[in-house]
Formats: structure tokens, sequence, C-alpha cells
């Protein structure tokens, strides 16, 4: 398979909205949109074809980035993610993964950006972004915060969390867990008119948990009209790793998993050595996780356009599709049913 066969998909951004409106249009209904676009999908060094890691998370009103190689703001150009982001996610503090935050942050800088943004990453973040963000530059002209995360330790986001998730990689690393809250059950019109229940207002009501007066007087419950929760949405990012338990666990019934194939399995010794997976034993993970959808990346250059191997080794070995990503590649995951 060749990468001029694949059609890149360009993200459309959408208006962002104010923190009010986005507390009032969520509500208990998890994310509006979960979109996530590949800024960079090579590993260790670019291509002509592929750049550094970089993945662009629109998540509801949110936009997050995961990673930020080299070339990252380039990229969000080219494929339209916007520049409003609202958290940058780091996986590890491997050059490729991360240096491409001192242009991004000086960009938004001189685009006037007053909101806080936030880093996070593994330890050494603080030390190392603080680093990177004075790096030969005058102060940002808006506030920064860098929050240092272990294994476990979750980001509540309005409608949804991120979870990191601690992998097997040669320094310190992170992979992460962006789970939708539960969402309420599915309200029934019928029933509810059948209830007496007056329309309007009190229909909102119901479905945000709160129990009203039909007009025969009776007290109408929101069991009485909700069908059961829903679980939300799930994206797994497993980051630079070593196929592991950990990684395998987080994405359990992941509607989509990202998990780096650097290599196939004739560099398995070098897999081995540097700490990074295969096709095949991505292919692993998923299919033990149960994971609806596999999604490869991190490539090594030696397969830049040739990853018909990575493909179908990872096949092989996982039932659920499976693709090779390419830079600009973009994917909406569906609400569940």
């Amino acid at each position: 398979m060749r990468l001029g066969a694949l059609r890149t998909a360009v993200l459309t951004p959408l208006p962002r909205r104010s923190r009010e409106e986005q507390k009032n249009a969520v509500g208990n209904a998890g994310m509006s949109l979960l979109r996530f676009t590949f800024l960079g999908t090579s590993a260790a060094q670019p291509t002509i074809h592929r750049n550094l890691s970089g993945l662009a998370v629109k998540a509801d009103s949110d936009l997050l980035l995961f990673d930020c190689g080299e070339g990252s703001q380039r990229q969000m150009i080219r494929y339209g993610t916007g520049f409003s982001v609202d958290a940058v996610f780091f996986t590890h503090f491997h050059a490729d993964h991360y240096l491409g935050i001192i242009g991004f942050l000086r960009t938004l800088g001189m685009m006037g950006r007053e909101e806080k943004l936030v880093l996070y990453g593994p330890v050494p973040a603080k030390r190392l972004l603080n680093q990177a963000v004075h790096l030969g530059v005058d102060q940002l002209g808006f506030p920064l915060e860098i929050v240092e995360l272990k294994d476990g330790e979750k980001v509540q986001r309005h409608g949804y969390s991120v979870r990191a998730v601690g992998v097997q990689h040669r320094i310190n690393a992170l992979g992460y867990v962006l789970e939708e809250d539960v969402r309420a059950g599915r309200f029934n019109l019928e029933r509810a008119r059948a209830l007496g229940v007056r329309e309007g207002p009190d229909f909102g009501r119901l479905q945000r948990g709160e129990s009203v007066t039909a007009l025969d007087g009776k007290t109408v419950a929101p069991s009485d009209v909700m069908g059961a929760a829903r679980a939300g949405r799930k994206l797994v990012l497993s980051g630079d790793t070593r196929p592991c338990e950990a990684m395998a666990e987080a994405a359990r019934q992941a509607d989509v998993l990202i998990h780096e194939s650097t290599f196939s399995d004739d560099d398995q010794a070098r897999a081995l050595e540097t700490r990074h997976s295969t096709a095949r034993e991505a292919g692993r993970i998923a299919q033990q996780a149960g994971a609806h959808r596999l999604i490869l990346t991190h490539l090594s250059s030696r397969y830049d356009t040739d990853f018909g191997r990575l493909l179908a080794q990872a096949r092989e070995e996982y039932q659920g599709p499976v693709e090779v990503a390419h830079d600009g590649l973009t994917v909406d995951v569906p609400v569940r049913e």
C-alpha cells in the first residue's frame, strides 16, 4: 500500500463558544463532538510525507493537543484545526514529541492570546517545559501553567476526562485515555405525553434528572421517561511504549485505540532495544483490549510510504478494523447508541 493512494481529510474548525455557553450546552449529555486529526505520524525524524508526532483532538468545544513535535503549528494551519488550544498533553519528553511547543507558544503570543494555557505531562515536565518556554524569548503575554501527571491521575473537563496511563518506554512516559462522561438515557417523548407531562420546560427538567408535576397533579420521576444511561465514547493514545498490560487494560472496549507501531517483525530486536512496539504487537494489544478500531502511527522512516507489512502484520493479530495513519487523517468518533 502506498501513501499516495490515501485521501487527506481536512478538519473544518468550529466557532468557539464562551465558557458559559459551553457549560450550558453540554450538561449531562457528554460531548457534542469527538474528532481528531493527525498532525504528525513519523517516528524520530520527519520525512517528506510525515511530520513528527502530534494529534489535535476536538472534544466538544475544546481543542486539545497530544504531543507537539517540530512543525506542528504548520500542520495545524495546513489541516485547519485552528490555534485556540485549551490544553496540551505530552506523552514524554523525547525531542520529537515536544520541541514544537517553543514556536507554537511564540505564535500564540503574537496572536494576542490572553487565556491561560495548561501543559500536562509526566515528570520532568516542569523542568523541561519551563526551559523550553523561556528559551531566548521575552515573557509570554498569557498565563501558562505546567502540571505533572502520574499514572492514574485524571484531568476532569466538562463532559469528559483525560486520564494518564503509565507505559513502558526508555524514559518516563504516559499514554492517555480521553473518555466521555456517562450520558443520560434517551427521553421517551410518547411516554411523557401519556403521563400528562407539560411540554416545554418540564421535558427539559426530566432530562436533567429533576422530577416534575403532571397535569393531574401526580409526580413524574426521570426514571419514568428516561432510558438506561449510556456509556460515553473512549479514545486511547498509547504514546511511545512497548506493548504492556497497562495499555491493554486502559484500551478496554475503546472506540479507537491509536497505538504506536514503529517497526515491523523484521525489526523486532530494534523494537526491544528502543522500547517501541511493532505493528504486530499493537494488533495484539488491540485484540486483547477488545478495542473497536485500531489506528497505527509513529512509523519509522523506513516504512514512510511503504507500510503494507505493518498493516498486514497488525491484521494477523487483530480482528477489527485497522489502518495506518497519515498526516491530515481526520476521524469523527460517532456517539454510542
